[in-house]
């Protein structure tokens, strides 16, 4: 969650958490001015413990449209995340990777895709127990501190080889790595592995080497700035023209390649 009028906090995650967390963040907004606002599509599965007023989420129906939610997770979605704020909110936000939502949560991410999950409906009655925690201190080092220990040795339900491998190898090879090629060098099939792949992380391995590709241009355009040259970043991103992208763009970001530099 970004936007106007927050204080924003980051907190680097110790190497015990490897690749499973993407990061901790906790954010603080006093504006009091009721705001919408959308995020682009992610490859992070977030877990949202909020200390004041809750927010209204939205996965497909657009500014207008969602859920109420205070404690929650928010599985992995195709395409822009509405997200409106009363101007009253305090919230921490641990963004899992897939791998690490699946050994922290313990179910196959297809379960949630594009869902809203209230986070004791998952998790139980030890998330309510640290939300409470959470709620007594307004240190945010102590709320940093208490995130870490919850979350230390609850990453006990290991994806499957075949997916972690899978996922390890699209994320370091980025968006050139193509489904076919994955699947040769994992000696599987392709329709076994987008299968076994979309059951455990909630998306198919196309969808993710999409989301892989626009995260890197808008990278990209973002480094470039208000004088990015969106026609090479196209060309070197592997997008067919310029025009491929900006669908690209509207379809996982919710906007135009500018209106994104611009946000």
């Amino acid at each position: 969650m970004t936007g106007s009028a927050l204080l924003i906090r980051n907190r680097s995650c110790p190497g015990w958490m490897g690749d499973l967390v993407a990061g901790i963040t906790g954010y603080s907004e006093r504006s009091g001015k009721a705001s919408v606002q959308s995020e682009p599509a992610s490859l992070v599965v977030p877990l949202i413990i909020s200390f004041r007023s809750g927010f209204t989420i939205s996965l497909s129906t657009g500014p207008d449209g969602g859920e109420e939610c205070t404690d929650f997770v928010a599985g992995l979605t195709s395409g822009p995340v509405w997200i409106g704020s009363t101007g009253d909110s305090e919230c921490i936000q641990i963004d899992f990777t897939p791998l690490g939502a699946r050994a922290f949560l313990g179910l196959p991410l297809s379960e949630i895709v594009t869902r809203l999950v209230p986070a004791d409906a998952l998790l139980g009655p030890q998330v309510r127990q640290l939300r409470d925690d959470l709620c007594a201190t307004d240190n945010w080092q102590v709320r940093f501190a208490l995130v870490e220990r919850y979350l230390h040795g609850r990453f006990t339900h290991a994806p499957s080889p075949l997916v972690a491998a899978a996922w390890r190898c699209m994320v370091r090879a980025g968006p050139c790595l193509r489904v076919e090629r994955l699947a040769a060098e994992l000696d599987v099939s392709r329709k076994h592995l987008s299968r076994q792949f979309r059951h455990e992380i909630g998306l198919r391995p196309k969808t993710v080497s999409r989301i892989l590709r626009f995260q890197r241009s808008l990278r990209m355009a973002h480094l470039a700035g208000k004088r990015a040259d969106l026609a090479d970043i196209a060309a070197a991103s592997g997008y067919a023209d310029q025009a491929h992208m900006t669908r690209e763009f509207q379809s996982l970001g919710g906007m135009s390649p500018r209106a994104l530099i611009c946000q």
